[in-house]
């Protein structure tokens, strides 16, 4: 029986589980996490509206595995060792055949005064903190921003901030307060979203705008304090602040030989393999992959990368040479609590819609038949 251990438990790790197990019931599966969990990184943008609690967006993993027969082992990976074929953690070693890191990214908080910046997409409970904090204030400045990875600048997630940006300003209208507050939008990109293609940077662009949401771009960020943010340019009022750090690998594969991209990501090639290391495989955000740069760090590529991988290490066990590849495409509702606007890009075409209701409950039906296959 074929051993193949599993890092972590968000998309990519899911995903691969799934296509592992679908495609060979017999082998033994080991998944690596803190705890037996899912989060829906996707839905915290609704937990400052009340839309969503965060609470609701933890799903309990265990009847999943429990189907899936996956064996949990609750505990971090910390290094590897033999080639890739024992994988250290908090609670002791994991013997495997075969292995695919889907531990996610890190964020680089080397900004002076981060502390005092939200990291939306850190979980529920930062997710909490920004709705209890903006239901404290009288009135005020919100100021929501990201940056990349200086050294991969593909490597960043800024489409969770333009939902937070604009669905802030809807709620504030909504509870009869808009006019209280100052909403500021920074990044040191001179065209904020590019990755989701020039339409339809043009049209987030002109939507902040419309919603008299100032904009501070295409300068190197300085650093926070408690009520300000300094750039090379100026420095702006902000009683909250809301940051969105580029991406780089786990801390943890500074403990491995495993190869890295400049940006400290685990480097991959076309099948999700780890050069030099056999049957070590890397799906989502862990991973540097070869592709244009508007490669998007998003669930929906997660999903694509693990099925790769999946396959490609079954390919293996089974003596073939590994050929699955994975599409390169992007695909996502920029939702403002209310509406959406589709934006879909691959190597063929890119594709903008206006900002629509149907979107909205698009996105919210998506949600809930993506959870349904692990609740």
């Amino acid at each position: 029986m074929q051993r193949v251990t599993i890092v972590g438990s968000g998309f990519a790790a899911l995903t691969a589980v799934i296509e592992l197990r679908k495609r060979a019931p017999e082998i033994e599966i080991t998944l690596v996490s803190r705890r037996p969990e899912f989060v829906y990184y996707p839905g915290l943008i609704w937990v400052p509206s009340g839309l969503r609690t965060g609470d609701d967006l933890v799903i309990d993993l265990r009847r999943f595995f429990e189907r899936m027969k996956v064996r949990h082992l609750a505990g971090e990976a910390t290094g590897l060792k033999n080639g890739g074929r024992l994988l250290e953690t908090t609670h002791g070693t994991v013997e495997n055949d075969g292995l695919i890191i889907a531990s996610g990214g890190r964020f680089i908080k080397k900004l002076p005064g981060i502390e005092h910046a939200i990291v939306p997409c850190e979980g529920v409970v930062a997710a909490k903190e920004i709705r209890d904090r903006v239901r404290a204030m009288d009135g005020g400045h919100i100021a929501m921003g990201f940056a990349g990875n200086p050294n991969e600048p593909s490597s960043m997630r800024g489409g969770p901030v333009f939902e937070f940006l604009f669905g802030m300003d809807n709620q504030l209208k909504r509870e009869g307060r808009r006019d209280r507050f100052t909403l500021h939008f920074f990044t040191p990109a001179e065209r904020p979203g590019n990755r989701l293609g020039p339409k339809a940077v043009d049209g987030l662009l002109a939507e902040m705008a419309r919603r008299g949401i100032r904009t501070h771009l295409g300068h190197k960020l300085k650093g926070f304090s408690d009520s300000q943010i300094t750039t090379e340019a100026e420095t702006f009022d902000a009683d909250l602040i809301l940051f969105m750090p580029g991406l780089t690998g786990n801390a943890w594969f500074d403990d491995t030989d495993l190869p890295r991209s400049p940006g400290g990501l685990l480097q991959a090639d076309a099948q999700c393999r780890v050069p030099g290391f056999e049957r070590v495989y890397v799906a989502g955000d862990s991973g540097s992959f070869p592709g244009p740069d508007w490669m998007p760090k998003q669930g929906h590529m997660a999903d694509l990368q693990a099925r790769a991988a999946a396959r490609n290490l079954l390919a293996e066990f089974a003596g073939q040479k590994p050929k699955a590849g994975f599409r390169v495409e992007l695909i996502c509702i920029v939702d403002t609590n209310d509406s959406g606007m589709l934006v879909a890009r691959n190597e063929k075409f890119n594709l903008v819609l206006p900002s629509m209701r149907l979107f909205h409950w698009l996105k919210r039906f998506f949600e809930w038949l993506y959870l349904r296959r692990y609740r």
